[in-house]
């Protein structure tokens, strides 16, 4: 493990809610591993993050274009013990400080789930702190709750509060989602093909810019037209909530074999732009109608969250920023280093559910499937 795989991520002091009373905050350590990122974090029920350190698998996937399971296992392996003690160490606490353990155990690629979750079970085991079984979804899903900010003014903390409506885009899941409480999530719609996440990687690969593919199609996008090309926008025109994107994929594919380069920085960013409008005129149609939803206008929730890794996407933020507003409801999304996959979603999911006495009783499996339904 070298040191610049390796991102300290540091917190300090967030406060999204108002701090518990003179009562000791309940401390958490935190491990995630479901995909190719080998995170721990410490946070506590005040909503601090005291360390967090992220071991970066990216260079090692890059040349293939994509997460290879097995490297990533294998890169598991090899970082957990130094990244759980590394944390340990910067936040200057030992494992007597520690009242909870916390570790995805599940969904995600089951070689790194397994070996995140070996790790957590064997400290619990050797210490006899408490642990908690976290689902990978759960934990993006609260993670605006520990820290969390309006899209326009990224230091104005924003309180999230039960129940809210979640925007939840990954490489891996694409759904809106009624948040009523810990242990209660409502599918309100899903994609049924591809994921927004995985839509991005393609197009970037397409275009050989590389991956992950988010990050710099949202960049080009910035300097492109997006009126420039015309993508279909799936769905758009039919009732429901679900989303569709590999048409825009396909799209994409077919034009590019049509006019295949070599492409000028012109053309790459008007061809971003015109995408990734597509993707956002999607999301925000199927959030629309989620929000007409009569389960949802039954709850009435007041706050409209976007998390996991396509929340970093600027362009996505700032249109469901202005759909919140247009519906007299309050934008909420997670920090960007709180956004893709990170140990301190994991240890304040951990947190929020040791508060409502949800912890391993019996051993528990490892899945590489688990809906978040099914909390």
């Amino acid at each position: 493990m070298t040191d610049d795989k390796i991102i300290h991520l540091d917190m300090g002091t967030h406060t999204a809610v108002a701090p518990e009373s003179d009562a000791r905050a309940t401390v958490c350590l935190g491990i995630e591993s479901s995909c190719d990122e080998t995170s721990a974090a410490i946070v506590d029920s005040n909503h601090n993050i005291l360390a967090h350190i992220i071991y970066s698998q990216i260079p090692e996937h890059q040349k293939y274009g994509g997460v290879v399971p097995e490297l990533a296992a294998r890169a598991h392996i090899l970082a957990i013990d130094a990244v759980v003690s590394e944390t340990l160490t910067r936040s200057g606490l030992t494992m007597a400080d520690i009242d909870v353990i916390a570790a995805t155990a599940g969904p995600g690629l089951i070689g790194g789930v397994l070996v995140g979750w070996m790790a957590a079970t064997g400290i619990a085991q050797s210490t006899g702190k408490p642990l908690v079984a976290v689902n990978h979804l759960e934990g993006h899903a609260l993670v605006p709750r520990l820290i969390s900010a309006s899209a326009s003014d990224a230091t104005q903390n924003v309180a999230v509060e039960f129940p809210y409506l979640l925007m939840l885009a990954s490489g891996g899941h694409c759904q809106i989602l009624l948040v009523r409480d810990v242990g209660k999530y409502e599918l309100i719609g899903q994609t049924l093909d591809d994921s927004a996440g995985e839509a991005f990687d393609k197009v970037s690969k397409m275009l050989g810019l590389g991956y992950p593919g988010g990050p710099v199609v949202d960049a080009r996008a910035k300097c492109g037209n997006p009126n420039a090309f015309k993508f279909p926008r799936p769905l758009c025109d039919k009732p429901g909530c679900d989303f569709s994107f590999s048409g825009i994929k396909t799209a994409a594919r077919v034009f590019l074999d049509k006019n295949p380069g070599p492409h000028d920085d012109g053309f790459i960013n008007d061809f971003c732009a015109s995408f990734q409008a597509s993707v956002v005129d999607c999301i925000i149609n199927r959030l629309g109608h989620a929000m007409q939803d009569e389960r949802v206008v039954m709850v009435a929730p007041k706050t409209l969250v976007v998390a996991g890794g396509v929340a970093k996407n600027s362009a996505i933020r700032h249109a469901m920023e202005q759909l919140a507003a247009a519906h007299q409801m309050t934008f909420a999304a997670p920090p960007m280093n709180l956004c893709t996959d990170n140990g301190a979603m994991i240890a304040w999911a951990g947190l929020e559910n040791y508060a409502r006495g949800r912890v391993v009783s019996e051993p528990v499996a490892p899945r590489s499937r688990w809906p978040l339904t099914e909390v």
